[in-house]
């Protein structure tokens, strides 16, 4: 029964960590259905700098909980009594942090850094989104503002 129950909440949980995992996107070209008839702030300037970053990955708290949950169920064998006890305690910290790490590591991907000097003002901004849009020193850009969601799209 309870290696049933282990398995039952580990494919649980992987499931819904995958499926929160896909469910946001950090590219310029991709607007959540919240974004949508939103106004947006445009200015126009032209792009200093572009940087290759790498941005990492998401953390999905229940894959981070079910992590901790499997460490203590596996550190609870190890003893009798207080050792039990204590090893279940030790096995969900190392199994909830490893789980956190894990979810880090896993989801890096390539991201670019944008400085753009803006027209009007000369103010330098500076963006950082997915690299799924070709961007470049020199070419003019729009940055569109609003929401908390920022990005610099080609004009």
């Amino acid at each position: 029964m309870l290696k049933r129950l282990t398995r039952i909440t580990l494919v649980g949980a992987t499931s819904l960590g995958l499926l929160t995992g896909c469910a946001t996107s950090d590219s310029a070209a991709v607007y959540s259905k919240s974004q949508m008839r939103q106004a947006q702030n445009v200015e126009l300037g032209t792009i200093v700098s572009v940087q290759n970053v790498k941005m990492e990955g998401d953390n999905n708290e229940l894959l981070t909980l079910g992590g901790a949950a499997l460490g203590g169920l596996a550190g609870s064998k190890v003893g009798q009594g207080n050792g039990a006890i204590a090893g279940a305690i030790v096995g969900a910290l190392a199994g909830g942090f490893g789980t956190n790490a894990a979810q880090r590591g896993v989801g890096t991907k390539p991201a670019l850094e944008v400085t753009v000097k803006l027209d009007r003002t000369g103010r330098m901004l500076s963006i950082v989104q997915d690299a799924d849009i070709p961007l470049a020193a020199g070419q003019r850009v729009r940055v569109l503002t609003g929401g908390g969601n920022d990005r610099v799209v080609p004009m």
